[in-house]
C-alpha cells in the first residue's frame, strides 16, 4: 500500500521535526515547509494526503495560504496557531480548514486527529457505492457530488463528510451535538456554531434553491429532499 504523504507548514524548525518524527513512526512521508509560498509550491509539485498549516506565516498568514489551496483542491487541512480565539477558528473554518490544534499541543493528539481526519476521509468506501436523490448523487468512493448533473467540485473534505453524514439519515432531525461526535469526532474542541458555519457553506454550494438540508429550529438540521 502506498504510504500517506502529509506537508508541514511552520515557520518553526524544531516543531516541524518533532511532527515529522512522530508521523513518520506512524508510517506516513512527511515533507516540510518554513513559508506560505514553499508550502504552494510543494503542493504544485507533489501530491499529499493532508496539510498541517501554522496559522502565523513569516510571509503571509495560514488563512491566506489556507484560501488558496481550497481555490485548486481539496486536501484536507488542519490549522496549527497559538491563538485560540473563537472568531479564529470560525473564520480558519469558512476559509476550509477540517480541523483546528492550539499551541502548544501534545504530538501524540495531532498525530490522532491527523489519522481520525484522513480515515473519515477515505476509509470505508466501497468502490461504485453511491447515493442517489432527487437532484443530487454522491459518489462515495470517488467523493463526487452532483447536483442537478453538475459536478459540485469545491466541497471541502469536512463539508463532504457532513453531507454525507445527513444523506445516509433521510429525515432524521440530527443536533448539532451529534453531528460534531459523528463527523468532527469525540475528541473534537470546537463549539456548535461550528456545524452552522459549515451547514451555511455547504448550502451555498449546493445551491440555497435547491433546499437539501433543512433547519430545524432549535434542535439542529435535517437532510430531505423532493420525490
Amino acid at each position: 500500500m502506498e504510504k500517506l504523504r502529509i506537508l508541514v507548514a511552520d515557520d518553526e524548525a524544531g516543531l516541524r521535526q518533532l511532527v515529522r518524527l512522530y508521523l513518520e513512526k506512524e508510517g506516513m512521508v512527511v515533507a516540510e515547509a518554513a513559508t506560505g509560498r514553499q508550502a504552494m509550491e510543494k503542493l504544485q509539485q507533489d501530491k499529499y494526503d493532508l496539510l498541517i498549516l501554522d496559522l502565523m506565516m513569516p510571509d503571509g498568514d495560514g488563512w491566506s495560504v489556507c484560501r488558496a489551496v481550497r481555490q485548486k483542491m481539496d486536501l484536507p487541512i488542519i490549522m496549527l496557531t497559538a491563538r485560540g480565539e473563537e472568531m479564529d477558528r470560525l473564520l480558519g473554518f469558512e476559509l476550509g480548514a477540517d480541523d483546528y490544534v492550539i499551541k502548544p499541543f501534545s504530538p501524540r493528539e495531532l498525530v490522532a486527529r491527523v489519522k481520525a481526519l484522513l480515515r473519515r476521509a477515505g476509509a470505508g468506501l466501497q468502490r461504485g457505492e453511491e447515493l442517489q436523490f432527487p437532484g443530487l448523487s454522491i459518489d462515495i468512493a470517488g467523493r463526487e457530488v452532483k447536483v442537478d448533473g453538475r459536478a459540485v467540485n469545491n466541497l471541502t473534505p469536512k463539508e463532504f463528510d457532513l453531507l454525507l453524514f445527513l444523506a445516509r439519515h433521510p429525515g432524521q432531525v440530527m443536533s448539532r451535538e451529534k453531528i460534531l461526535e459523528k463527523v468532527w469526532g469525540y475528541d473534537f474542541y470546537g463549539d456548535l456554531r461550528t456545524v452552522d458555519t459549515h451547514i451555511k457553506n455547504l448550502r451555498e454550494k449546493l445551491g440555497r434553491e435547491r433546499g437539501f438540508i433543512t433547519t430545524v429550529w432549535g434542535v439542529g438540521y435535517k437532510f430531505e429532499v423532493g420525490p
